[in-house]
C-alpha cells in the first residue's frame, strides 16, 4: 500500500473519532450545565470542555479568559467554528477530504456514511443553537460514529488498510478516553466539594454516560458511582471497549499485523506492545499511589509518540 494511502485512511478514521469524542464532551457539558442547584452545580463545566478538547489556548485567544466560558462560545468553537482545526465541522470535512482521496480503498457503505453526514451537517443552522436542535445535533455526530464504525469492521477487507484505519480509530479514542478522566479528576470538581459528595457523583456518573459506560459501569461493580471504580473500568478493564487497555490491545495487534504484512516489526510495534505491557501490569492502586494525573500525562505524551512513531514509520 502506499503511504500516501494508509495516512488517508488512518486519518481519516482518527477525525472521525474525534468528531464523535467532541459531540460527546459538548454531551456531558450540557447535562452537567443543568445540575440542579441542590446538588452544588456551580462549576464552569464548559471551560472543562475545552480544556478537555486540548485547545484551551486558541479559545482564550479568541473568547477571553476560560473561567468566563460561555455555553454558546464553546458550542459555535466545538461545534462549527472553521477556524478550529479540531472542531467537528472541520472533523468532517477533513474526513470527507481524505475519504474522497482514498475512495477506491473504502467499501461503499463507508464512504455512504461519510458523505451522507456531510451533506446532513450542512442543514444545521449557522447561529446559536436551541437545547433541542444541540440535542439533535450531537446524536446525529455520535450516531454518524457508530454507523461508520459499524460499516469498517463489518464490510472492510481485513488487510493492510484496515489495520491503518483501525489503528488510527484506536490510537484517538485512546487519547480521548485518558482526557476525559484526567480533566474530571483534577479540574471538574470544585475544590470545595468533598470526593463522594452528590456533586462528585452527579459528574461522574455523567463522565460515564459521555463514553457510554454507566451500564458497563453496574454490570462490573455492581455499586455506587465511586472514582477509583471509574478509573478502574476507563483505564484497566480490557472488556470495556473504550479504556486504555482494550484500545491498546487491539492497537498492538493492528500494529503487528502490518508487521507480519511487511516482513519487519519496528519502534511502533515494540512502542505499543510496550504501553499495551505497562496496562497490563498495574493495577489501580498502583496508579493512584502513582498520582492518577501523572500517570495519565505519561500516557498522553506516550500516545502521541506512538503516533509520531507510527508516521514516521509507514505514513511518510
Amino acid at each position: 500500500m502506499l503511504s500516501r494511502t494508509a495516512d488517508n485512511l488512518y486519518w481519516l478514521t482518527r477525525y472521525v473519532e474525534r468528531a464523535d469524542c467532541l459531540a460527546r464532551i459538548l454531551d456531558v457539558s450540557q447535562r452537567l450545565s443543568y445540575t440542579p442547584v441542590t446538588y452544588g452545580g456551580s462549576t464552569n463545566e464548559w471551560a472543562s470542555a475545552v480544556l478537555t478538547a486540548g485547545c484551551e489556548d486558541e479559545f482564550i485567544s479568541r473568547y477571553g479568559p476560560l473561567e468566563d466560558a460561555k455555553e454558546e462560545d464553546v458550542v459555535s468553537f466545538l461545534a462549527f467554528s472553521p477556524e478550529n482545526s479540531s472542531s467537528i465541522r472541520n472533523c468532517f470535512e477533513v474526513a470527507r477530504t481524505n475519504a474522497r482521496s482514498v475512495r477506491t480503498a473504502l467499501t461503499s457503505e463507508m464512504w455512504d456514511v461519510i458523505n451522507s453526514a456531510w451533506i446532513e451537517l450542512q442543514s444545521f443552522p449557522n447561529r446559536a443553537l436551541t437545547r433541542d436542535e444541540l440535542s439533535r445535533f450531537l446524536a446525529f455526530v455520535k450516531e454518524t460514529s457508530l454507523r461508520f464504525d459499524g460499516a469498517t469492521f463489518r464490510t472492510m477487507l481485513r488487510n493492510d488498510g484496515y489495520w491503518f484505519a483501525r489503528s488510527g480509530a484506536q490510537l484517538e479514542r485512546a487519547d480521548n478516553t485518558a482526557r476525559i478522566l484526567d480533566v474530571k479528576y483534577h479540574v471538574l470538581l470544585p475544590e470545595k466539594e468533598h470526593v463522594g459528595g452528590p456533586l462528585d457523583y452527579f459528574q461522574w456518573a455523567s463522565i460515564l454516560r459521555s463514553v457510554s459506560a454507566l451500564t458497563a459501569f453496574h454490570w462490573v461493580y455492581r455499586d455506587s458511582v465511586k472514582p477509583w471504580l471509574v478509573a478502574d473500568l476507563l483505564i484497566l478493564n480490557r472488556q470495556m471497549p473504550r479504556s486504555l487497555a482494550a484500545c491498546y490491545e487491539q492497537l498492538a495487534r493492528n500494529l503487528d499485523d502490518i508487521a507480519s504484512a511487511y516482513g519487519r516489526q519496528g519502534p511502533s510495534q515494540r512502542l505499543a506492545r510496550s504501553m499495551q505491557a505497562r496496562l497490563t501490569n498495574r493495577t489501580i492502586d498502583d496508579i493512584f499511589q502513582h498520582g492518577l494525573h501523572e500517570f495519565i500525562s505519561e500516557f498522553i505524551s506516550d500516545n502521541n509518540k506512538l503516533g509520531a512513531e507510527i508516521t514516521e514509520q509507514y505514513l511518510t
